[in-house]
């Protein structure tokens, strides 16, 4: 499956085209303004464009109005194609982001029960006690998101509910040529749906990817044969930066070993899961890390181990944000142009390396070498082996291990090493040994 392999650049247009914050209604092409970033994410090494919410929507986009029809404060459907075909034509597949489990009070059939009550025909498209009443004073009850009165909760098994999405997904297809689509809260969203949802988009594009959002627990329960092809890997998220933040490494060691290790209990071997910094949820690594330099171990260490690579737009060149309470908008900043700097030029370096090795986009894990401040873990696949090593102290590192063998290339570097003597690891390094037999 091409999603193994690829490197996803995740933007969230209405924050980068700069798109007012409530919805004005006023229709302006901003979402053009991505056509002058496709270059740079080809040079990045990225090959994958997971657009956040894109249609029409009453604030922040996971608020839908419309399934059918683009945001507004974006442009136009014929806007959002020519940005699509401009990624497309530089050779990059593009992913949407699918709201499927709620959306917002100012969705069309939400309104007509708004209006009607009872006698409207979408009731049955929403979870509603006509005996009840919210804080919004509707003279009605109805579930939202986890509290969230603004996300109306539909009836996802309602047949009709489930249809109208379809058929939206399928316009995306003909209209946008989408590969694949982000699930939001995927762990909402029920099995059944799931699976539906699978069976359709599998007749509807062989190919194409279900990409779910989960946050804790077993990640089988939404992905397998018959579910989401790939989650998000929270777990390795939060061992990714605190690991470096805590000067113990042991945390990520343990957590890639436990998700992808050699052991028969091994959680997802083999599973394509969605390795991150930062998205559009959380605080940026350059904010959230307490040393600077750990920035580029941080990537180093994301781009090695399992699992397929994402990049938040502007992180890559250091840019920061922090989650603040009641409000996301540090975390999706308005941005005129991309800019490029010496950590960018890394990820590019690591995208690359990624790219030409096996052994990176599809090896076994196992851990080497493991210390507070040091890992090493081998990746394997078929007769590549790659041997990924992290020194996060200030200090050289001399690894002592048993390498297997004597040569090895750097491929980031294109450097050659004899492992007779053990490695030595700089400060604030990783590097990517591909090993001779």
């Amino acid at each position: 499956m091409w999603f193994e392999e690829a490197v996803v650049y995740q933007i969230y247009p209405l924050g980068l085209c700069g798109a007012p914050e409530d919805n004005d209604g006023v229709q302006t092409p901003r979402v053009l303004r991505l056509l002058s970033w496709v270059d740079h994410i080809q040079k990045l090494g990225a090959d994958t464009v997971l657009l956040n919410p894109v249609f029409d929507s009453d604030r922040h986009g996971y608020d839908t109005r419309d399934y059918f029809t683009v945001d507004p404060r974006l442009g136009s459907n014929q806007d959002l194609a020519r940005v699509c075909d401009a990624f497309h034509d530089a050779g990059l597949r593009v992913m949407l982001d699918g709201v499927f489990n709620h959306v917002g009070r100012g969705f069309w059939a939400f309104r007509d029960v708004q209006e009607k009550k009872w006698d409207s025909p979408y009731q049955d498209w929403f979870h509603i006690d006509f005996g009840g009443n919210t804080d919004r004073n509707d003279g009605f009850w109805y579930e939202s998101w986890e509290g969230h009165t603004e996300l109306v909760k539909l009836n996802l098994s309602n047949p009709a509910v489930v249809d109208h999405q379809f058929q939206a997904i399928r316009a995306w297809v003909e209209q946008f040529h989408i590969d694949g689509l982000r699930l939001d809260v995927a762990y909402c969203l029920p099995d059944h749906y799931l699976r539906q949802l699978r069976a359709f988009t599998r007749e509807l594009k062989p190919d194409f990817v279900l990409l779910g959002e989960t946050l804790h627990g077993d990640y089988n329960r939404w992905m397998g044969p018959e579910l989401c092809h790939s989650v998000t890997n929270y777990e390795c998220y939060k061992g990714l930066w605190s690991s470096f933040n805590s000067m113990n490494l042991f945390e990520i060691g343990h957590s890639l070993a436990r998700q992808f290790g050699p052991e028969p209990w091994t959680l997802y071997k083999g599973a394509p899961l969605l390795a991150f910094l930062d998205n559009h949820d959380v605080t940026r690594i350059a904010s959230q890390l307490t040393q600077p330099l750990h920035l580029a171990p941080a990537y180093g260490l994301l781009f090695g181990m399992p699992g397929v690579p994402a990049l938040y737009y502007g992180s890559e060149w250091g840019l920061q944000g922090s989650k603040q309470a009641g409000s996301d908008a540090a975390l999706r900043p308005a941005l005129e142009r991309p800019e490029w700097n010496d950590l960018t030029g890394w990820i590019a370096r690591l995208a690359a390396a990624r790219k030409a090795s096996p052994a990176l986009c599809h090896g076994s894990y196992r851990n080497v070498l493991l210390a507070n401040r040091q890992i090493i873990f081998e990746r394997r696949c078929d007769a590549q082996r790659v041997l990924v090593a992290v020194n996060a102290d200030s200090e050289p590192y001399t690894a002592h291990f048993d390498a297997g063998c004597g040569l090895a290339w750097d491929l980031i570097s294109g450097d050659q090493h004899d492992f007779g003597g053990g490695s030595l690891l700089p400060p604030y390094s990783v590097q990517y040994w591909r090993m001779e037999h």
